[in-house]
This record gives structure tokens, sequence and C-alpha cells, in this order.
């Protein structure tokens, strides 16, 4: 390798694959923000109700307080606080996308409610949802495009579905390449340039682009856990 050849001290970081968090089913979740000690406290509650949306959605939020109980002013601090936490993770540190969340009930204080608690009410309701339904991990799959010498294709092919990669189909390139075209998990890629070049004594190449996101199978998710 490079050690060997020039004496440089090359570090392999393992790339962090992007992923991200969504909800695996409906669930309801009670944020409460309230420290009242002499002076000004801080009051903030209320309650929310999450739901999983298709991939690629994006986030929703949907206020259905009836009669004041959270007072006007303050239902984007709820949404800001929401937002907030969906950026950190609820599960293992990816944010979240492809949610509705529905806030339906609450209660505030005439002098200790405030933006800032309940921003933070908003957070802990989003926390306490996630902690009553499964979180699931999504990952980033992209469309590879693998041209190797017309020998190799059958080890390029083996190797890209022990890769959790679904291959679309091969075309002829000139007298002796194919390319192959495949769809892999990002994850699954974060070596490959290396194992090509070993596998097809460098004459494959291959070029990528992101496609979109899947939910991760299980095991997969839990090596990814892991790892965190």
């Amino acid at each position: 390798g490079l050690h060997r050849r020039y004496g440089v001290a090359v570090d392999t970081v393992e790339l962090r694959v992007p992923l991200r968090e969504t909800f695996g089913g409906k669930a309801k979740g009670h944020g409460r923000h309230v420290k009242q000690s002499g002076g000004h406290g801080q009051y903030a509650v209320c309650d929310i109700e999450v739901q999983p949306l298709p991939e690629g959605t994006g986030f929703e939020f949907v206020d259905k307080v009836v009669g004041g109980a959270v007072p006007r002013q303050f239902i984007p601090s709820v949404e800001k606080g929401i937002r907030a936490q969906m950026e950190k993770g609820v599960g293992a540190g990816y944010p979240v996308v492809d949610i509705r969340v529905t806030l339906f009930d609450g209660k505030a204080h005439s002098v200790d409610s405030s933006d800032f608690a309940f921003q933070m009410a908003g957070a802990l309701a989003l926390r306490e949802a996630a902690a009553a339904t499964k979180v699931n991990l999504l990952e980033p799959v992209d469309e590879v495009s693998v041209l190797v010498p017309d020998d190799l294709v059958g080890t390029v092919m083996g190797d890209l579905a022990s890769r959790r990669g679904r291959v679309q189909g091969t075309e002829k390139v000139g007298e002796d390449r194919t390319l192959v075209k495949a769809e892999i998990p990002e994850v699954e890629l974060t070596r490959y340039a290396i194992d090509l070049r070993s596998m097809a004594h460098g004459a494959g190449s291959f070029t990528r682009t992101f496609a979109r996101y899947e939910p991760m199978p299980e095991h997969a998710a839990a090596k990814a856990l892991a790892s965190v």
C-alpha cells in the first residue's frame, strides 16, 4: 500500500453514511416542561400525535389545538422545538424525516409560559412519542454503473449481490466490456473503489449517483447502530 511505497501514514476512516430516522408507527407524546421556582418560572405542556409519512414527503406540522389550550403565539414555538429535536434524532442520533406531527392539546401559564418553554416541551413530546413506537433507520441507496471486462461480469455481479445490491441489467460496451447497472445501499459502498480495483486488477471503473432513501433491513440497521 501507500505506506510501504512512500512511508506515508494513511488513516482509513470508515465514512459515516448519512442515515435518517423515521417513525415505524403512530404514537402520542406528552411534553411537559415545568420549572416553577421563585421569580419567573418556566411552564409549557403539549400533547402531540406523530405518524409516519411516505418516503420523501418531508415534515408536516398540523395545529389542531382548540379553545386556546396552547396560546396562538406559542404554537410556532412547539413546532420549532420539534424541528430542533428532529435534527438531533430520536433514536440513533440521525435526523428524523417523513413524519406528520399533530399538536392537539396542551397547557400554558399566564406568567411563566414562554417561547423557550414551549420549544422544550415540543422537543420532549417528540422524544416521548419516539419511545412509544419503533424508530426505523432509512439509508441512502445509489444507482451504480460498473464497467468491467466481460470475463469479470459474474464476479462483479456476485460481489454486488453480497452488498445487498439489486442488479438492474447489463449492456455490452465495445468489443469486450460490459456495463453492469445496480442499486446498492451507500453503507455497502464505502470501500467499493478499493475492492473493485483488486477484483478487476485495475481494469474496472464505476460511477454512482444518489437514488433515494429506503428502510434499512434489521440486520444492517443493527450493524450500523453497533458502530455508532
